[in-house]
């Protein structure tokens, strides 16, 4: 595995929010992406890895796509979806689609991601991983909300 493209220890990742980091492409810039631990994989086959607990998604809602699904501190999450604070919006942590929402059957964005050795290493061919946590932004981590009062 190339090294610079390590994200984190597997065993590191939580059960019950993500890991924040950012990515860089070729039109973008640097961009966020979430790190989340799933249910799929527990299944007990024989074709179970690693990789199969995890998923990587770039950290925004598909509703309004400027909102953070994680703020800075771990996304909230609830029975194995997360949740968009700013909409309600759930996103199963599986397969990222959107089960309850304004964006109901919106799907998030994956990046491919391999463990190997205990660690977690992003191997999406469109991405490179740049570093930890969120993408400068002067320092406002949270989004606001999008009612007009």
């Amino acid at each position: 595995m190339d090294a610079s493209q390590r994200i984190t220890a597997l065993e590191d990742v939580p059960t019950e929010s993500t890991v924040l980091f950012r990515v860089t492409d070729d039109s973008d810039g640097e961009r966020e992406a979430i790190l989340v631990a799933t249910e799929n994989g527990d299944d007990g086959t024989d074709g179970d890895t690693e990789a199969d607990r995890l998923a990587c998604w770039l950290n925004y809602c598909q509703h309004l796509t400027h909102i953070k699904i994680d703020k800075g501190s771990g996304a909230p999450m609830r029975n194995g979806e997360l949740v968009c604070a700013n909409h309600g919006a759930y996103f199963d942590a599986d397969s990222g689609e959107c089960t309850y929402g304004p964006c109901e059957g919106a799907y998030l964005t994956d990046l491919e991601v391999t463990v190997d050795d205990g660690d977690v290493y992003l191997t999406d061919d469109d991405y490179e991983y740049v570093g930890a946590g969120p993408v400068d932004d002067g320092g406002d981590l949270s989004s606001s909300s999008n009612v007009k009062i």
